[in-house]
């Protein structure tokens, strides 16, 4: 039971709640006509889940002697030495695998090859581009803009650059955030390298301007939509303002940015903005009227 136990920590299903990114298309799709299909879009999705638990598992077996110097890692399974090293690589093939077979049974093409290009980008990362200033944060926010263009691929929608350009913002933006809470922590619990290319001040402004960014690419995404109803353009618009302000708020001055998940879990603010910016999206492309 304990090793049992042990795998699902290593699978961290806490993170599968990235993929909320696949969903970010949906609406639009909706408004647009697509043919959505429920069975296609939850084996894309559970696929996704899967290869990042393998990639996970395999960052863990890498990471591990590092991980053991962290008081915060040194009790993951691996690095604690509960899981053998054997044992983690073999369940991250076969997480792998299975989520490769979910992704083909999607009926999708292109989803084996996003699942690729997943894989291919973390390798580059784990391998040793996480050590590079900037790189790394730009790797990250990579993995989050695959999840968007495979939820374009699942509900058969084409991306639009003004949906990349924000989902990048802010997938860059949550990577700085972690950045900047790593660099606070107390000596000795972050070894990553490429911290010494940052510091406080630099992560600040890079996340105020990242921010801007974000908030302006998603404003004229709103505009220049052309499934929103008419009158209707900028309704999801105030929960993305008071999200990216929240968060801003909570990472720099509260230091709560290290993880993402983490903190939009126990954050009922930005849950609540995150329930507002769905119903409002909806609202916006004219969801409801469709079913009437």
């Amino acid at each position: 039971m304990s090793r049992a136990l042990d795998l699902l920590r290593l699978a961290r299903p806490k993170d599968w709640l990235k993929n909320v990114f696949v969903l970010m298309p949906l609406p639009f799709a909706l408004a647009g006509g697509a043919s959505l299909g429920i069975g296609r879009l939850l084996l894309g999705i559970a696929g996704m889940c899967l290869v990042s638990s393998a990639v996970y598992a395999v960052n863990d077996v890498i990471d591990a002697e590092v991980d053991r110097a962290n008081p915060r890692k040194r009790t993951r399974p691996v690095a604690s030495g509960r899981l053998p090293a054997p044992w983690a690589t073999s369940a991250a093939f076969v997480w792998l695998a299975a989520g490769l077979v979910l992704g083909g049974l999607s009926d999708q093409p292109w989803t084996l090859a996003i699942f690729g290009l997943y894989v291919a980008q973390n390798a580059v990362y784990s391998l040793g581009a996480k050590h590079v200033p900037l790189v790394d944060a730009f790797l990250l926010s990579a993995g989050f803009v695959l999840r968007v263009v495979l939820g374009c691929v699942l509900v058969g929608v084409a991306p639009s650059n003004w949906l990349l350009l924000c989902s990048s913002a802010l997938a860059l933006l949550l990577a700085l955030g972690k950045r900047r809470g790593e660099l606070l922590q107390a000596p000795g619990e972050s070894q990553r390298r490429s911290l010494a290319g940052y510091n406080r001040s630099y992560l600040d402004q890079a996340m105020a301007i990242v921010a801007g960014i974000t908030l302006f690419s998603y404003a004229l995404y709103s505009v220049e939509a052309p499934l929103l109803v008419s009158g209707r353009e900028f309704a999801s618009l105030p929960f993305v303002v008071f999200g990216v302000l929240e968060y801003l708020r909570l990472a720099q001055v509260h230091d709560e940015g290290e993880s993402p998940i983490e903190l939009l879990l126990r954050s009922p603010r930005l849950i609540l903005v995150g329930v507002g910016w769905v119903i409002a999206s909806l609202w916006s492309v004219g969801v409801p009227e469709l079913f009437v």
